[in-house]
């Protein structure tokens, strides 16, 4: 068994640490309802230990004469469940490859995936999307050095290679649906217009980043969104109110939502349910995670205040084509590791999505 080092990534960090692949295929199968409470109970008492072996385990194969590959499927009952990676894995230089084999072992049929993995697998120079690193000792000069690099790269890059890496995840089963871009406010026009061809050449139907408060930078962006035809999803943190979405809207018939429940929850002490019933034409999908109350902490899923399980039956019942995204976040216990917790939330929402 291989050991690999769980490293602590912020959603709004740059860049990526080494990682290791994983071989481990596993599927959960459908769980009985259970109330929201029982369930908590019941994940931290029992879990599934056949379906959460090692994640580097290898893959047992069935004898057969004509083997049948099973694509990963976290479709339920209309609702597509994701994963935003691979900042949930937490290890954020895993490769293309490596992301979809996690995703397979985890029955994921489809990503929020950063731009990093794709410009990584087209040939960038490692270092110019490496992280910023605590303390970097970098001058100014030395970054803006490193940014306009990046910068050239980009204007000449190879789109043929996104495709290429689009027909990997199709032929694996994973829908690429969201791109996410960091710092898309500090852009230059071109390397916004790169952004938009990149997240078209992957197949991607919307491009997310982290939202602005600042009226010029969000009227901007929204303007190449508008020009591309083509959704801009903001992620908002506890300080991002209804109201903050819906100034964002006015800027752009392209702009969108990535309510990102557990922190709606937490900054706003009221539940989503009527911002997303609203606004469901402007959503292209919710973060999926479980904080308390007033500023409280992320919590396993079913423990905290957020009404995960109301939003996705929500998002069922009225078939909207929004993304169900697991944003992994709270602490992993002890006796745990982090995909035996992301295999116990992906579970937790797929049995909230077969009540009622």
């Amino acid at each position: 068994m291989v050991a690999v080092t769980v490293l602590s990534y912020h959603p709004c960090a740059q860049g990526y640490l080494p990682a290791v692949s994983p071989s481990l295929r596993f599927t959960l199968t459908t769980m009985p309802s259970y109330s929201r409470r029982d369930f908590a109970k019941l994940a931290l008492s029992a879990l599934p230990g056949a379906a959460l072996l090692p994640a580097f385990a290898p893959r047992a194969v069935a004898a057969t004469t004509a083997p049948t590959v099973t694509k990963p499927n976290s479709v339920v009952r209309g609702v597509q469940l994701g994963i935003n990676v691979p900042y949930s894995f937490g290890l954020p230089t895993l490769s293309g490859a490596e992301i979809l084999a996690r995703c397979a072992s985890l029955n994921l049929s489809a990503v929020e995936l950063r731009a990093q993995p794709i410009e990584a697998y087209m040939g960038v120079a490692p270092e110019l999307i490496a992280p910023r690193v605590k303390n970097d000792p970098s001058t100014p000069a030395q970054l803006a050095e490193k940014a306009a690099a990046l910068k050239s790269w980009r204007m000449s890059a190879p789109l043929s290679r996104a495709k290429e890496f689009r027909r990997m995840y199709d032929e694996g089963g994973v829908v690429l649906d969201i791109l996410k871009v960091d710092n898309i406010f500090k852009l230059s026009d071109d390397e916004l217009d790169y952004s938009f061809a990149l997240a078209k050449a992957v197949g991607a139907r919307a491009i997310s980043s982290e939202i602005s408060f600042d009226q010029d930078e969000v009227k901007r962006v929204g303007a190449f969104a508008d020009k591309h035809q083509f959704w801009v999803a903001y992620h908002g943190h506890a300080s991002t109110t209804a109201q903050i979405w819906e100034w964002a809207f006015t800027y752009a018939k392209y702009h969108a939502a990535n309510v990102d429940i557990g922190h709606f929850i937490a900054g706003s002490n009221v539940s989503p349910v009527p911002f997303i019933k609203k606004h469901a034409d402007r959503i292209t999908h919710v973060h999926l995670k479980d904080r308390k109350f007033r500023e409280g902490p992320n919590t396993p899923f079913g423990q905290g205040d957020t009404p995960i399980g109301d939003v996705l039956r929500l998002i069922r019942d009225n078939r909207w084509p929004i993304q169900g995204t697991i944003e992994f976040e709270y602490k992993v216990p002890d006796d745990s590791d982090r995909m035996k917790e992301i295999a116990r939330a992906l579970a937790f929402c797929r049995n909230e999505l077969q009540v009622g």
